[in-house]
């Protein structure tokens, strides 16, 4: 399989297909295309990447469960949505930290959707306790978080992004030198992907370029929340 790389264009062509027949009548009859074409080469890609991952750090986590572990599910959760379509018409992969197990764990991650496509890497939507360590780890070292922002390999690959405060967080100095960064809702870095490179050969050791270059940042955020790294 690593010579024809893990995805394919069957890949983005059964994502397209069921953009266009979100119902789960056809889900069920393609869910041959579904299982070949997407979820088996996704969990081989979770497998293949544990040893790469392991050596940017050994405390985030390849799960190559097929249900539960690294591959997000294809079913979206409707109970709360007015939008009840039953599928996701992307996939999701992340590998989390050890010592939290929820989407909204410091993870490294890869999103597979046709026109869009991107390694992201950080912490989504972190809880209010967890967003007000990280700003006070970033007022108490500045210098670290410049340095794991402003790196070469980082300003190479990846841009932080996300949503941000329209007001300075309350308890931090609203003229402090850093407070754009202070008012970051999400704390993550993303780079966009073409289709043509995710379904090159040497697409794992590409991503896993994008995470040794986001390496540092994931750092900074293990040391705020008392993670190893």
């Amino acid at each position: 399989m690593a010579s024809k790389g893990h995805f394919s264009t069957r890949t983005f062509a059964f994502l397209r297909d069921l953009a266009k027949n979100n119902n789960r009548e056809w889900f069920q009859d393609n869910k041959a295309r579904y299982e070949k074409d997407l979820k088996e080469p996704a969990l081989q890609f979770i497998q293949d990447f544990s040893s790469p991952l392991a050596k940017i750090s050994p405390h985030f986590r390849a799960d190559p469960r097929a249900s539960g572990g690294s591959l997000f599910r294809i079913h979206r959760d409707v109970r709360f949505s007015k939008d009840k379509s039953p599928y996701k018409t992307y996939t999701g992969i992340q590998f989390r930290h050890e010592r939290r197990k929820d989407a909204h764990a410091p993870g490294f991650y890869l999103h597979l959707e046709p026109g869009n496509c991107f390694v992201g890497l950080g912490i989504w939507r972190p809880d209010g306790k967890t967003v007000k360590r990280i700003r006070e780890h970033l007022v108490e070292n500045p210098k670290g978080w410049k340095k794991a922002v402003s790196g070469v390999g980082f300003k190479k690959r990846l841009q932080l992004t996300g949503d941000r405060l329209v007001r300075h967080p309350r308890g931090f100095d609203p003229d402090h030198p850093l407070i754009e960064d202070l008012m970051w809702k999400d704390y993550i870095a993303h780079a966009k992907l073409s289709q043509k490179s995710v379904i090159d050969s040497g697409f794992l050791k590409e991503y896993a370029a994008y995470c040794r270059a986001g390496r540092p940042l994931m750092a900074f955020f293990c040391e705020a929340l008392g993670f190893s790294i």
